[in-house]
């Protein structure tokens, strides 16, 4: 229901890309959100209102590649040489077989979107989000789908709704190879 909306709000017409959740979801080492991996198929990775950058699939850059983000959010947590200090405190990155967060999106403003991944607890997902301009963390107890509807498409959403700026619905894909059009208007 709200992947569709997201669908109808942006005018987007569905990828329908292919993947192998296994094999991402063996990699984490737990699955991942239904409608998140629909968002995925549907869009792939890109950008939102010239705002929203969501995670999935980008081939080209890379910029907007969900796994190759988790990868480097990951890698960076465990380098030793930052010791034990946490870009996500009072949470870490979600480790294979852990607990910790794991980035699906974020904005232009430094706004970042995560979930809450629970090796023991598969299938529970917190959506858990934080603003650039807010300490803390704010908790979410709906989908990921209706998370970005809401920020897409709901002003009164604060503090990371972006209608009230009025820059229209639109997505651009991450890559070329996400699209038939071949311009060269990507988000880098």
């Amino acid at each position: 229901m709200w992947v569709q909306r997201v669908i109808e709000l942006t005018g987007w017409e569905p990828l329908g890309i292919s993947v192998d959740w296994a094999a991402i979801e063996e990699e984490l080492g737990a699955p991942l959100p239904a409608d998140y991996k629909e968002l995925y198929e549907v869009f792939g990775g890109g950008v939102f209102s010239d705002a929203v950058y969501f995670l999935g699939r980008d081939e080209g850059l890379g910029v907007f590649d969900f796994l190759r983000q988790w990868r480097a959010d990951l890698s960076t947590a465990r380098d030793g040489r930052f010791g034990n200090v946490s870009a996500v405190e009072p949470y870490a990155i979600y480790a294979p077989g852990g607990k910790g967060l794991v980035e699906w999106g974020s904005t232009e403003w430094a706004d970042e979107y995560f979930w809450l991944i629970d090796a023991d607890r598969p299938g529970e997902y917190s959506l858990l989000a934080r603003s650039h301009d807010i300490d803390g963390w704010d908790r979410y107890d709906m989908s990921t789908s209706e998370f970005l509807y809401r920020v897409l498409a709901d002003a009164d959403f604060q503090p990371y709704g972006i209608a009230r700026y009025d820059l229209g619905t639109t997505f651009s894909p991450g890559s070329e190879d996400a699209s038939d059009d071949s311009s060269d208007d990507r988000p880098l």
